[in-house]
């Protein structure tokens, strides 16, 4: 969503705005499938499952944290401040996001998890697509030859088309 900010078309904006604004949303369904999961769970339910590390810290408060047990950060959200280089960044997390649902799917046999992972796979495929979009209209204002010589939201008439 900081991308938003140094865009200078307005169309594209409004790509990197939407799909932002909609990731928050699949973090609070995510949160909420693992509140789900975990509100009831017992001690020895804690003990067996393995979530007895986690347990210690969080109770079963949820702390955003990937299966490896790095907490989130700040550095995952990406912007070099370059368009061409935020927007392959941006295709990369919606694909590396939707290889992790598909992981998911693969080990969950619970209706009420399969669902909603499963919308949230397809609305990762949406946003590849909306983002390998404003990377097309970014390059067709651009001079084909600078596609990479250059850094469009920066230097301002650097590979524009005249």
């Amino acid at each position: 969503m900081q991308q938003k900010i140094a865009n200078s078309i307005k169309q594209r904006g409004k790509l990197v705005s939407t799909a932002g604004t909609e990731e928050l949303a699949h973090v609070e369904m995510i949160s909420t499938i693992l509140y789900q999961l975990t509100k009831d769970l017992t001690i020895d339910e804690i003990k067996a499952s393995g979530f007895d590390t986690y347990f210690v810290d969080h109770t079963t408060g949820i702390y955003p944290i990937a299966a490896s047990g790095a907490p989130f950060t700040a550095t995952y959200f990406q912007s070099k401040g370059d368009i061409i280089t935020d927007l392959h960044e941006d295709m990369a997390a919606e694909q590396k996001a939707r290889t992790t649902y598909d992981n998911i799917l693969r080990l969950a046999d619970d209706p009420d998890v399969r669902d909603p992972i499963k919308f949230l796979r397809q609305r990762e495929i949406v946003h590849f697509q909306r983002f390998g979009e404003a990377l097309r209209i970014t390059q067709d204002n651009l001079n084909s030859k600078n596609f990479y010589a250059c850094n469009p939201s920066f230097d301002k008439n650097c590979g524009r088309r005249r």
